[in-house]
C-alpha cells in the first residue's frame, strides 16, 4: 500500500459517516463517505479504496449482499459495522469474507484500532511470487490463485476469503505435510501483531475448514493434532 490509506465508509446515518469521517481523518486517513449500495459502487470505480467500512444495517442492498458482491470479485479488506447482539449476521458476514467487525454503539478509537490491524495484516500478506514453481496452487480439488487472491472449487465456484483467511491458506500450501503449532501458525500469519495465548488461529483455522472442507467436523485437509497444532494434508501442486 503506497501513499495515505483511503477508507471508504459506507452507512446511511450521516452523522456516523461525519464523526467517522472527521476522526479518522485526524489520524492521518483519506476517507470517502456514501449512504448505500449504489453509492458504493460509483465510489468503488471512481477512486482506489484501500478499505471498506460497511454497515450491516443498509437500505436497498444490505451490508451482507454488498460484502459478498465485493469479496466475489476482489479481496479489498472489509470491516463490518453490526448492531449490538446481531450475532448471527456477524458470523455469516465474516463468513462471507469480511476481515473484522466492530458492534455498534462503538468507540471511533477501537474501529481506528480494527483499522489498523486489518491494513497491517494486509500489507504483511504472502506474496504470489517465489512460491514453488509458480502462482496457482492445486489441492483437493481446489484451484487457488495466489496473485489474484482467489479460491475456486470444482464446480468453478469462487470461495470468498477474508484476508486472516487468505493468509492461512497460503501458510498451510507453502507447508504441506508439516505439523505447525499454533505459535508457529502466528509467527507466519500474524508476525509481530501477534500476542501470547492468541488463540484467534484456531477461530481462522475453523473458518477455513467451513469453506475448504466436505465435513468441517470431520476435516480431512486440515487436521488438529492433539498437543501440536495444526497439519495440511493436501498433496499441493503448483503451476
Amino acid at each position: 500500500m503506497q501513499g495515505t490509506p483511503h477508507l471508504l465508509i459506507v452507512d446511511d446515518h450521516h452523522e456516523i459517516r461525519d464523526l467517522v469521517a472527521r476522526f479518522m481523518a485526524r489520524h492521518g486517513f483519506r476517507v470517502t463517505t456514501v449512504g448505500d449500495g449504489k453509492e458504493m459502487r460509483a465510489a468503488l470505480e471512481a477512486h482506489r479504496i484501500d478499505l471498506i467500512v460497511l454497515d450491516l444495517m443498509l437500505p436497498g442492498d444490505d451490508g451482507l449482499g454488498l460484502c459478498r458482491e465485493v469479496r466475489s470479485r476482489s479481496n479489498m479488506p472489509i470491516v463490518m459495522l453490526t448492531a449490538l447482539g446481531e450475532d448471527v449476521d456477524r458470523i455469516v458476514g465474516l463468513e462471507m469474507g469480511a476481515d473484522d467487525y466492530v458492534p455498534k454503539p462503538f468507540n471511533p478509537r477501537e474501529l481506528l484500532a480494527r483499522i489498523k490491524a486489518v491494513l497491517r495484516r494486509t500489507e504483511a500478506l504472502p506474496s504470489g511470487a517465489g512460491v514453488a514453481d509458480g502462482e496457482v496452487a492445486s489441492f483437493a480439488g481446489w484451484r487457488f490463485d495466489l496473485r489474484r487472491r482467489e479460491l475456486i472449487g470444482v464446480n468453478g465456484m469462487m470461495v470468498p476469503l477474508s484476508t486472516g483467511e487468505f493468509t492461512l491458506l497460503v501458510t498451510f500450501i507453502r507447508h504441506p505435510q508439516r505439523v505447525l503449532t499454533r505459535d508457529q501458525l502466528l509467527d507466519l500469519t500474524r508476525g509481530r501483531e501477534a500476542e501470547p495465548f492468541d488463540r484467534s488461529v484456531d477461530t481462522q483455522v475453523s473458518r477455513l475448514r467451513r469453506k475448504i472442507e466436505a465435513d468441517p467436523r470431520n476435516p480431512v485437509i486440515v487436521k488438529t493434532v492433539r498437543g501440536g497444532g495444526y497439519v495440511f494434508t493436501a498433496t499441493v501442486k503448483f503451476a
